[in-house]
């Protein structure tokens, strides 16, 4: 869909680990009852098991060595140093198993993808060790969101400066363009003459109509102007015009006041949601709802196409990922359940966390 993503992160297999208990997301989290150890005394321990039993056994079991050593009793001794071999092998597999399920998570973490984070319990190595790794998340993420502001900033102050050209200076031209055909076709005799110079007026004034389109999606004003949920209408209806979809919508009476980021994020996934769907998903029918829930502001496109499948998340979702990190949002792309993509932004409350 878009910009980063996405494609599909954007988040399905992934929100079903969010979801997952602290003991069983993505196996990673420490068993209960795991000894509060390092890792290197939990190693000590399994090999001094290791050992104890074979020391045991020597001890205890009707065993002798001759000199010089009896095929027998050397394959004896071979077998039960296979048998060490094999436990220790096994208990090590156990105890390491914690680093496994751990580079198994660093392998397919996603920045774009917050509170991916791994349980830890106790204290020792191996807690240590997910507590780091989940600091460098926080900081590589927090690092991330910033660099995306800085970014999404300057992608937005560009958008507005086209915007304003295309209105101030090429709308204008073409706006006298119009004007001076106008004239000549009423000047004209020839009546051949004022036919071609009248398609050239429709011509233009379609060209005029499709560059205050593109500066209305750059920058809408309508945006600055009336408010979100004006902006949200009024973009529905273009697309619906200019596509052919169905697209209805609703917007909660109790929606909260919003700063001017949160508003424009909201706005940007919305007009990236409603345009994927009409470029990829193959529908014919779109609900737009935006409403509160838990004091939470929800944003929801929902569709009736092909649904998302294994898509490989493109830059637009990418794109919607990012601009969700930078209001500590909650992007959600699922399969709905009775068919088509489901889209879900959660903003949290104003001055509260998601």
């Amino acid at each position: 869909m878009g910009r980063t993503a996405v494609h599909r992160t954007f988040d399905e297999t992934y929100s079903a680990h969010r979801s997952a208990t602290p003991e069983t997301m993505d196996g990673v989290a420490l068993e209960e009852g795991m000894p509060a150890m390092s890792l290197f005394w939990r190693i000590f321990a399994l090999n001094a098991v290791v050992l104890g039993a074979a020391t045991a056994l020597l001890l205890w079991a009707p065993v002798t060595v001759s000199v010089p050593v009896l095929f027998t009793e050397a394959v004896v001794l071979i077998g039960g140093l296979v048998v060490m071999l094999v436990a220790n092998a096994a208990l090590l597999r156990i105890g390491l198993a914690p680093l496994v399920r751990l580079s198994r998570q660093m392998s397919t973490v996603d920045l774009l993808r917050p509170e991916d984070r791994l349980a830890v319990r106790g204290h020792g190595g191996v807690a240590d060790l997910l507590r780091a790794f989940n600091a460098m998340l926080d900081r590589l993420e927090a690092e991330r969101a910033t660099s995306a502001a800085r970014a999404l900033s300057a992608q937005e102050s560009e958008r507005r400066r086209v915007a304003r050209e295309l209105h101030d200076e090429v709308g204008q031209s073409m706006t006298a363009v119009l004007l001076d055909l106008k004239r000549a076709a009423d000047l004209a005799d020839d009546q051949a003459l004022r036919d071609e110079l009248t398609q050239a007026q429709e011509t233009t004034r379609e060209s005029l109509d499709e560059v205050r389109r593109l500066a209305r999606r750059l920058r809408p004003g309508v945006l600055d102007d009336l408010g979100l949920v004006s902006a949200l209408t009024a973009l529905a209806t273009e697309i619906s015009d200019h596509t052919g979809l169905r697209i209805t919508h609703h917007f909660g009476n109790n929606l909260p006041a919003m700063d001017d980021q949160t508003e424009l994020v909201l706005y940007r996934v919305t007009q990236e949601g409603l345009t994927n769907v009409a470029r990829h998903a193959a529908a014919s029918a779109v609900a737009l709802t935006l409403d509160t829930r838990d004091g939470h502001v929800v944003l929801r496109i929902k569709d009736d196409g092909r649904g998302i499948g294994f898509a490989h998340e493109g830059a637009g979702m990418r794109g919607m990922r990012e601009r969700a990190l930078l209001i500590g949002a909650n992007l959600v792309i699922t399969d709905g359940h009775s068919g088509g993509t489901e889209v879900t932004l959660t903003v949290p409350r104003p001055g509260g966390a998601a």
